[in-house]
């Protein structure tokens, strides 16, 4: 219970002293809120664009390793006539792989073109993609199905001209009606649609994952594009276990296989790459741990300030409560009793500052946003009211241990 009391007792202290000066308060608690704000806003928002990066970027899969002719990432002194003379992957290829591969959860080799027009009666949509794509599709990448169903394993092996269709383009032919059974014609074919995708809608780079694009066999596409080392390149992507921690193993075994099938002696380099997600998610790490650097270097600033303004006043709390302290020393009070009671109302003031800028924050997460939505987490509050504490109580520690530190007779004839 004397626990109980002496918080009591030091929460009213502070809050009569934030009343008796309130403006003079205000102000020394203004930079721990600027402070709290700058910091707690940086990493608001960079957790925020990070997660949107990634929810934008998972259309290339996870767990997916990308067999391509070029890389991702370019690095070191690689000459980039090498991989300009790099061979385009093959369905001869895919199929060894498709064949060999233990380790993988599924497999597909895909190509695509861009810049098409897709027709339905008088209606068209532009500026849209094709995409050939083997059976296994499904098993390596999302695809969301609003309506109709996925390829047949005959439609496939036959290469019909059948297709599935992103949620723009069948809204724009067919507004009124269902896109399912109808035919559309793309790049001078005839295709059936037996399937419609979910919206996806534009993500923070700008554009959808599927909203514009036409899905079909790999082989109803390899009869309207040249596909292969003078035409469309193409793409194999194999997706690994879940059950698996890491892609190393099956990337030893995609690079074991394909150099086999190319015929690569033991010196000889690697003349293709496996790109994995991870390697785009890293490009912008490096920019973000930039940022969040950012928002500590700026926010600490305001935060010493607001420190030495806690400071200011438990050092003239300290003074102006001198006889007082006197007094409950003379009746029996601890020096950790007095000492508590200082800590306490600097960490109070502080954590105050502190609430105010976390609340500022979240109200600006309110704004609505068209491309990004903003959340304020658990983490950042938490960060944000265990920062304000210590700045509290590293503020409040030297004038707490003077205030318990006072004789109780000079203390009490002070004026």
């Amino acid at each position: 219970m004397i626990y109980l009391r002496l918080i009591g007792e030091s929460f009213r202290f502070a809050w009569q002293a934030l009343k008796a000066n309130v403006f003079r308060t205000i102000l020394s608690l203004l930079g721990v809120t600027i402070g709290i704000f700058a910091i707690i806003a940086v990493f608001t928002l960079v957790d925020s664009l990070e997660r949107n990066v990634r929810e934008s970027m998972s259309f290339i899969g996870d767990k997916v390793i990308y067999v391509q002719k070029w890389p991702w990432a370019f690095g070191g002194s690689y000459p980039w006539w090498k991989y300009f003379q790099r061979p385009e992957p093959t369905i001869r290829e895919f199929r060894q792989l498709e064949r060999h591969l233990t380790n993988d959860a599924g497999s597909t080799i895909m190509s695509s073109n861009g810049g098409l027009t897709y027709k339905f009666r008088n209606n068209s949509f532009s500026d849209a993609t094709l995409s050939g794509v083997s059976f296994n599709y499904n098993k390596v990448m999302d695809i969301p199905l609003a309506q109709g169903r996925y390829f047949a394993p005959q439609e496939v092996e036959a290469a019909r001209n059948v297709i599935i269709l992103g949620d723009e383009i069948a809204t724009s032919l067919f507004p009124f009606g269902s896109a399912i059974g109808q035919e559309v014609k793309v790049a001078g074919q005839k295709f059936r649609i037996i399937g419609v995708l979910e919206k996806q809608g534009e993500n923070i780079f700008g554009f959808s994952d599927y909203d514009k694009e036409g899905i079909v066999p790999y082989g109803a596409f390899s009869k309207i594009y040249d596909v292969g080392p003078s035409g469309i390149g193409s793409t194999i992507a194999i997706k690994g276990r879940e059950e698996d921690v890491g892609l190393l193993e099956l990337e030893y075994e995609i690079r074991g296989i394909m150099r086999n099938v190319r015929g690569l002696r033991p010196r000889d380099e690697d003349n293709f790459a496996m790109n994995r997600p991870e390697m785009a998610t890293q490009a912008v790490t490096g920019f973000f741990d930039v940022v969040g650097l950012a928002g500590w270097f700026i926010g600490g600033l305001a935060l010493l300030v607001g420190g030495f303004g806690i400071a200011n006043i438990m050092f003239v709390s300290v003074k102006e409560r001198t006889n007082i302290i006197g007094i409950q020393k003379s009746l029996g009070a601890k020096n950790y009793f007095i000492l508590f009671q200082f800590l306490f109302e600097s960490v109070f003031l502080s954590v105050l500052g502190g609430g105010i800028g976390i609340l500022l924050v979240f109200l600006l997460t309110l704004i609505p946003q068209d491309m990004m939505k903003v959340v304020l987490s658990a983490s950042n509050i938490i960060l944000g009211f265990g920062v304000s504490a210590v700045i509290g109580m590293l503020s409040g520690i030297i004038p707490a241990v003077l205030a318990s530190n006072l004789d109780p007779v000079i203390a009490i004839r002070s004026k």
